[in-house]
């Protein structure tokens, strides 16, 4: 036997050897780089003793906690710890015992990944904020997992923000096309045409909004092949479905199948109007499942929904209309999705990821801050929204705007 693994079982026979967690720390960090970080790094609150991280499965919460504690903190295991909650370490300790023993070996700041994956993590949480008040703790979460909802009361101690996947402009910063800051949706509507003359003048965003599109949501664009993400977002859907909400939900395979079935039923027509009958008979479900169901791949942000301004909010109240959450879904589960569901689906993920209110008007496809939003191609009139005050044509395949019919691509610069 080689000392390497005498080692490794020392290390599983004594329990307050916490060696297993500084290796896996220290070869995690060593990979992180700095050359591209996420918007939503400058805008989270990191004095906050508890923070969640919650976001869909590969959008960068795993990297975005290890460039805080390599670049922002700067300090060594001892002190700042990273760990994910499904390391064979928790087979024989408790989340509980491995931040005591990291506390009181000096240890100041514990960043946990994959929290949900741990049987009691919310009342563990609980007890190790209430216990060690100079202990600062961040945790990722799947997005299906509500942080208020677990067998103990996080509410009033910690601070959620939620990373979604990256908008066209993160997508040519990760590339290295282009860097620009966001812009507001005001930004866009009365300035448009100058943004478009700064941003033409570098590049041709076409060519490149066409990519993203189908390929450019999530970061695991700069280690893979275009060509094989397809079938890595199809490998996201099931572990979404299979683990995540599994986990969460507490429901079975046969269950997650049926999911995954009615996910690509949508697949098949989304952007829709539901007729949640017709769901529930093709599916051989009741209506209340799949109400139910809906809801959780809405939580999981395997699916956008739309509702009219003034609607309530219930899970079994049917949307209004029904998105998948990002356009390389669309492109994922369908050969040739029709364009204009891509158009609408896009917009409403920057929207909704840009954290603006998004609701269905009466006239126009969308309606967010007083503005309403048609969308469509290069040639797409402003019939449907002709007379409304403040209302945009959000129009494909045009480099710059006129008016106010504005190139599609500037709605990926609104974060």
């Amino acid at each position: 036997m080689d000392n390497i693994n005498k080692k490794s079982i020392l290390c599983l026979l004594d329990p307050t050897n916490m060696d297993p967690l500084y290796t896996f720390h220290t070869n995690s960090i060593r990979q992180i780089e700095n050359s591209f970080i996420r918007f939503l790094y400058e805008s989270i609150n990191w004095d906050q003793r508890m923070l969640a991280l919650k976001g869909p499965r590969g959008a960068g919460k795993t990297t975005l906690m290890l460039q805080r504690i390599k670049y922002g903190l700067g300090l060594p295991s001892t002190k700042a710890l990273y760990i994910t909650a499904d390391h064979y370490w928790f087979y024989t300790n408790t989340l509980y015992e491995t931040a005591e023993k990291f506390y009181l070996n000096g240890g100041r700041f514990l960043f946990i990944d994959e929290v949900h994956k741990y049987p009691r993590w919310s009342r563990e949480l609980k007890n190790i904020y209430d216990g060690f008040p100079n202990l600062k703790i961040v945790f990722s979460a799947s997005s299906a997992l509500d942080i208020y909802r677990g067998e103990a009361d996080l509410s009033r101690r910690v601070l959620t923000y939620n990373l979604p996947g990256m908008s066209f402009r993160e997508f040519l910063m990760l590339k290295g096309i282009l860097r620009l800051n966001s812009v507001s949706i005001s930004d866009i509507e009365c300035n448009h045409e100058e943004l478009g003359a700064e941003i033409t003048n570098q590049i041709q965003p076409l060519p490149y909004f066409k990519e993203y599109l189908k390929v450019g949501y999530l970061p695991i664009i700069s280690e893979s092949r275009k060509e094989d993400i397809p079938a890595r977002l199809i490998q996201v859907i099931n572990a979404v479905v299979e683990s995540d909400l599994a986990y969460t939900e507490t429901f079975d395979s046969g269950t997650a199948n049926k999911i995954k079935k009615l996910l690509g039923v949508i697949a098949e027509s989304a952007p829709f109007k539901p007729n949640i009958s017709a769901l529930a008979r093709k599916l051989n479900i009741s209506r209340e499942s799949v109400y139910l169901w809906l809801t959780y791949l809405d939580n999981a942000r395997l699916l956008n929904t739309l509702s009219r301004e003034g609607k309530g909010v219930s899970t079994l109240q049917k949307p209004d209309k029904i998105f998948l959450e990002n356009t390389n879904l669309a492109y994922a589960l369908k050969d040739s999705p029709d364009i204009g569901s891509v158009r609408e689906t896009f917009v409403m993920n920057q929207l909704t990821n840009a954290g603006l209110d998004v609701t269905l008007p009466e006239y126009g496809d969308f309606l967010t801050k007083d503005f309403h939003i048609e969308v469509g191609g290069k040639n797409k009139t402003g019939k449907q929204i002709q007379g409304i005050e403040n209302s945009i044509i959000a129009a494909d395949d045009i480099e710059i705007g006129y008016g106010n019919k504005i190139p599609l691509w500037m709605f990926g610069f609104l974060y």
